[in-house]
């Protein structure tokens, strides 16, 4: 008697058909979704469940549950698992939002010596108390689920990430000063008097610590074919420090600097000199600095007295030296001329550096602010 299938068949339409054979021919495909493409074309095409079972050695009720399947969903759509209710979450919202909330706390606060959290300190702090605090579903909690959780919640306490606080209450008027004065700028250079004599408008900072430090063995150079890079030796020796006290003529482009050994009352009166004696009498010298104690000093005000309507001072707020252009000029030479550099005494510490000044200043480079400028309008 010959063979009668009980199951319906299974009819595949051409785009169907033709979806099945890339799945079941597929490489990339998972390997699961390979097999039943594999299975359901066999099946169309007439094989019984046992031979489709022996040709993809697998058994009976596997090539049934995925045929059943096509025939109640279709054919592509039981290509994929379907979503399963799962395992019965045994933490409570309430105990989750407590987690949270121990997370937002610093560890220091409940007696512990750390500043921030641990997933495995966390952890343990967790299972210690939750009994005491009503969340008995969190006596087993391991640490991969307090990850799981405070991701959920965007929470991240084992990280930092920094700010700066506003402590100045006019901050924004001293901001809106300084960025006025580099619109005036801006407009000098449209003008064309930024070589006029008639004013100069420098950027002005220190630069501290400065470190002389000196190789106790010869630096090795790189050697092609075995050496890609310079060698040094770890041990060094340290000659103390100094520090660059610049100014960049926003104008020009031109860096004005001394470099000493500390940076009172007395070296910013030097530099302060030393602009007077470069600019034409008749100039007048804006400065943009900030409320360093030096700046505004007895000495500093006794000597400005006796040059009266020399100098403009515009200071920036408190916390506010990024808005001072002399910083991009100090990062720049962080990252060049002063990255790595050995010395043998602060001596040849100071003179390098004072080369560097005559190197910028040979081809000099006009540095140019642009944030909120177009919010300030010179009337």
């Amino acid at each position: 008697m010959p063979f009668e299938r009980k199951r319906a068949c299974l009819q595949l339409t051409t785009e169907e058909e033709n979806q099945l054979n890339v799945f079941a021919n597929s490489r990339v495909e998972p390997a699961y979704r390979v097999e039943r493409a594999g299975i359901l074309l066999a099946y169309s095409s007439g094989q019984s469940v046992s031979s489709i079972a022996r040709q993809f050695r697998t058994n009976r009720p596997k090539v049934e549950r995925c045929v059943d399947k096509a025939l109640e969903l279709g054919a592509l759509a039981s290509l994929e698992d379907l979503p399963r209710q799962g395992k019965p979450s045994v933490i409570t919202p309430e105990a989750r939002a407590w987690v949270v909330s121990l997370a937002c706390q610093k560890p220091k606060d409940l007696g512990y010596s750390y500043e921030l959290w641990t997933t495995k300190l966390l952890a343990e702090h967790i299972r210690k108390h939750c009994v005491d605090n009503g969340h008995a579903c969190l006596k087993d909690l391991v640490r991969g689920t307090v990850s799981k959780i405070l991701t959920k919640n965007d929470i991240r306490p084992h990280k930092i990430t920094y700010y700066l606080e506003r402590r100045d209450p006019d901050f924004e008027s001293k901001m809106e000063q300084v960025l006025y004065v580099y619109k005036e700028v801006e407009l000098l250079r449209e003008k064309g008097l930024k070589d006029s004599g008639l004013v100069a408008v420098l950027s002005y900072d220190e630069k501290p610590g400065i470190q002389a430090i000196e190789n106790k063995a010869a630096d090795l150079p790189p050697v092609p074919g075995q050496y890609s890079m310079n060698a040094r030796d770890y041990e060094y020796v340290r000659h103390g420090t100094t520090s660059l006290m610049a100014g960049i003529d926003l104008l020009t482009g031109r860096v004005h600097g001394i470099v000493v050994d500390r940076h009172r009352s007395g070296e910013f009166i030097m530099f302060l000199k030393t602009v007077d004696a470069f600019y034409s009498k008749d100039a007048k010298i804006r400065i943009i600095l900030d409320n360093h104690s030096a700046h505004i000093s007895k000495e500093t005000r006794a000597y400005l007295a006796t040059v009266p309507n020399r100098f403009e001072f515009t200071f920036t707020p408190k916390h506010g030296s990024w808005l001072n252009l002399i910083e991009s000029f100090f990062g720049k030479m962080a990252r060049t001329m002063l990255r790595g550099i050995r010395v043998k005494s602060k001596a040849e510490l100071k003179e390098r550096i004072l080369k560097y000044l005559d190197e910028v200043n040979e081809e000099p480079v006009v540095y140019r602010w642009t944030y909120k400028m177009d919010e300030i309008s010179v009337v």
